[in-house]
């Protein structure tokens, strides 16, 4: 689906059917320079089972025009003018890594409009190591070659995909390589800035859902703890056994199914 937003074209997947801004909607945020295909199971799983879904491209990342915002706060602000410009009163919002940092802010920002908040692969304060975030502003190929190696956990390295044949870490290196230059550092850079992640989460007043992987090494489980506990709502979470950051495509339909339930 294209949405013109403020005379910028913006793209969203739909999992297949029409988006019904009246039915139950759930938004998907995906991660730093990735972009709706990080979604592709789980997005058709959630429009086949009762969900009126809307996965968009953030600004600056796959097929959406723009440029990434300058910060956290910013793009759940963008969020929500997307959202107003749909007609969309309440929402369910779910992201991973930096789509979680943006779902926490925006849902922070109007906590009215959200019932119900899942955060995958999060961490707070989602801290960037400096030599990383320097080799991402040089668009230096390093940056993202060592950003999937952390992002699965060794089951992932070893053939462990549910579709047979699939690499699971070459397809996220291409997936990170397709984002325009610059994107990776510019997402990085508002993850590492962010410092509202305590104060936005005690304004959370619906319930939390935490999708976790054992073997994250990007966010690791302990690095959501001080989160949890200033969240304002109920909060549940699951860590997947074998798993890393990369958990959507690690364990595709365990991940649809939770997705499910705490949306």
């Amino acid at each position: 689906m294209r949405i013109d937003l403020d005379g910028v074209d913006i793209y969203a997947h739909t999992g297949g059917r029409t988006f019904d801004p009246r039915g139950r909607v759930a938004v998907l945020l995906h991660g730093a320079a990735m972009d709706h295909t990080a979604y592709a199971l789980q997005g058709r799983y959630l429009a086949h089972h009762g969900f009126s879904l809307l996965v968009p491209d953030l600004p600056g990342c796959g097929l959406s025009g723009g440029e990434v915002p300058d910060s956290i706060p910013d793009l759940a602000a963008w969020l929500w003018r997307l959202l107003d410009r749909l007609g969309v009163e309440k929402v369910s919002l779910a992201g991973h890594s930096m789509g979680a940092l943006t779902a926490l802010s925006a849902a922070a920002a109007r906590p009215e409009r959200v019932s119900r908040l899942c955060l995958l692969g999060a961490g707070y304060p989602m801290a960037v190591n400096a030599e990383f975030l320097e080799a991402a502003r040089r668009n230096d190929r390093i940056a993202v070659l060592a950003m999937n190696d952390w992002a699965h956990a060794m089951r992932a390295k070893l053939g462990g995909a549910a579709l047979p044949g699939l690499w699971m870490v070459g397809a996220a290196i291409r997936l990170v390589e397709r984002a325009r230059p610059g994107t990776l550092y510019r997402c990085l850079s508002i993850c590492n800035d962010y410092d509202r992640g305590l104060e936005d989460a005690a304004r959370i007043t619906c319930p939390t859902g935490m999708i976790l992987g054992r073997q994250d090494m990007m966010a690791p489980p302990r690095a959501i703890t001080a989160l949890a506990q200033a969240l304002g709502g109920e909060v549940r979470s699951e860590i997947l056994p074998e798993t890393g950051h990369m958990m959507m495509s690690e364990r595709p339909r365990k991940v649809a199914e939770l997705l499910e339930k705490m949306l």
